[in-house]
């Protein structure tokens, strides 16, 4: 007898249909929650059990992620807000970026899980949280608005911290770049961290040699361990140089050193810095017969140490007009309009001895003028509007161009003469600027430069200049008179070229002016 053959139920098969539609619905909002949102499920998801929160699938493999034990760890004093973004994806991006950067300063011995560590600048403390994830608990952040419990309020130029409080401090995202104060910057990490300690900094720029050790110049306190690229955290920062120092004990001397004495009359001029001369335009050698165009046309083909060179981390900016005349002449017309500064402000100075000036400078915000004239010494002067042939007595903005000189020599002038006072301009620099502040001059001073760049050489002031934009005055053709030699100056244009040739042998960045 042949077995019976049973007939399925619709019901059953109903039934089972169903349970296994739900079955899939569950197993699809668990990958969705785990693996996608990051999260875990709670009374508020459509599931029917409790996902661990330190649960992750990465690679095919179940772990258990530090990062929510960390939101635990510190989630006790914070509100949901922050809860939210600790596990959020861009936030666990840049916990991951920073994460990796510290297990490798670890691994090489500059950070370990002891360390007490101080994060500059960060506004979220992903930086911290990274910290806290891989085992080094005693990191905090700092920055203008407070993120507790990660970030305390604070400033990279006031640490609300006392003196050697940390081993190892970290700056990212580019802090220092943005900083208007880069050197109280470095003196506050000089003030915190620890002898022998560790610093970090992540930069964008600092590719050249001359950013570089501008960068290092600032960090007096501390040695150069390393410089690497590294890839960065998103496309906004594709490449970072990832820097580290080691804080010594006694102060550095980075870069480029200025000569003392008076029997040095050069500069220790770096390879880096002689590159950039080299990368200038060149000198014109042949005498022009007309000067009044040729300069003036050679004037678009000048390379701006600015143009070449990141001047990001320079203490100071100065802007220095030697012989400035009318506000109009050179500050605002030129400097002002067509420097390229990179969005930095400079402070400005006007030396100008013509008092047919002075009042229009008092005038202008932001301009500190000296209403003298620059000398080799501080002594009383005599200074002539010496006009050339077929200048009006009283051309337009001023009474024509100044010439100083000695009382002793005065005899000779033939023009209006008065009585000025000359200050030792060189002295003045040295007690003005330092060698790592950003110095750019221009000069025009009516044959003067004869007597005030050897004198520049002299003490090693010309060493505090980092660019020079130099009107050399000589026995030029003139204008009105064709044929004929300016009687106004005795110097030759082959005198003119061996003071621009010493200047740039000396690592002076300087350009033929008009």
């Amino acid at each position: 007898m042949e077995p019976t053959t049973g007939k399925s139920s619709p019901l059953k098969n109903i039934l089972v249909r169903i349970l296994l539609f739900g079955v899939s619905i569950l197993l699809l909002r668990f990958a969705y929650v785990v693996t996608v949102t990051g999260g875990s499920c709670d009374s508020g998801d459509f599931c029917f059990f409790s996902v661990p929160e330190n649960l992750n699938i990465a690679g095919g493999v179940l772990r258990v992620d530090a990062s929510a034990a960390v939101v635990n760890a510190v989630g006790s004093s914070s509100s949901s807000g922050h809860r939210d973004l600790w596990t959020s994806k861009e936030w666990r991006k840049g916990v991951d970026f920073y994460s990796a950067v510290f297990q490798d300063l670890i691994a090489e011995g500059y950070l370990s899980p002891n360390s007490k560590v101080l994060c500059i600048e960060t506004p979220t403390g992903q930086d911290v949280f990274a910290l806290k994830e891989i085992g080094v608990l005693d990191a905090v952040g700092i920055a203008k608005k407070k993120s507790p419990p990660l970030v305390v309020s604070g400033q990279a130029i006031h640490q609300p911290f006392d003196d050697n409080a940390f081993d190892f401090e970290f700056s990212g995202l580019g802090a220092l770049e943005r900083s208007v104060r880069p050197h109280e910057f470095a003196s506050e990490v000089a003030r915190t961290l620890k002898p022998k300690g560790f610093l970090v900094v992540h930069i964008a720029s600092g590719n050249d040699m001359y950013s570089f050790n501008s960068f290092l110049s600032l960090f007096n306190c501390c040695r150069l361990i390393r410089s690497r690229d590294i890839g960065g955290l998103d496309s906004s920062m594709p490449s970072i140089r990832e820097i580290v120092l080691k804080k010594e004990t006694e102060i550095l001397s980075h870069g480029e050193k200025m000569p003392g004495g008076s029997s040095i009359n050069k500069c220790d001029v770096p390879g880096y810095k002689q590159e950039l001369v080299r990368k200038a335009e060149p000198l014109i050698t042949k005498e022009p017969l007309k000067p009044w165009i040729t300069l003036k046309r050679n004037v678009k083909n000048i390379q701006y140490l600015s143009s070449m060179v990141d001047i990001s981390f320079k203490p100071r900016y100065v802007y220095i007009d030697v012989g400035a005349r009318s506000y109009g002449s050179s500050i605002g017309s030129w400097f002002k309009k067509q420097y390229p500064k990179q969005n930095k402000t400079f402070e400005i100075y006007a030396i100008e001895a013509d008092k047919t000036f002075h009042e229009e400078y008092r005038k202008k915000k932001g301009i500190n003028l000296l209403p003298y004239a620059a000398w080799v010494r501080n002594e009383t002067l005599f200074f002539e509007i010496n006009r050339g042939p077929g200048e009006k007595a009283e051309a337009k903005g001023g009474r024509g161009m100044g010439r100083i000189q000695p009382v002793e020599s005065s005899i000779n002038f033939v023009g209006d003469v008065d009585k000025i006072r000359g200050f030792d301009f060189a002295t003045w620099l040295k007690n003005t600027v330092s060698e790592s502040d950003f110095v750019v001059m221009k000069m025009d001073i009516e044959g003067t430069e004869f007597d005030l760049i050897p004198r520049l050489f002299e003490t090693g002031a010309i060493c505090l200049i980092d660019e020079i934009f130099l009107e050399c005055h000589y026995n030029r053709w003139q204008r009105c008179c064709p044929g004929e030699r300016s009687p106004k100056y005795q110097r030759t244009y082959d005198q003119c070229l061996n003071l621009f040739s010493s200047l740039r042998e000396s690592g002076v960045l300087v350009h033929q002016w008009w």
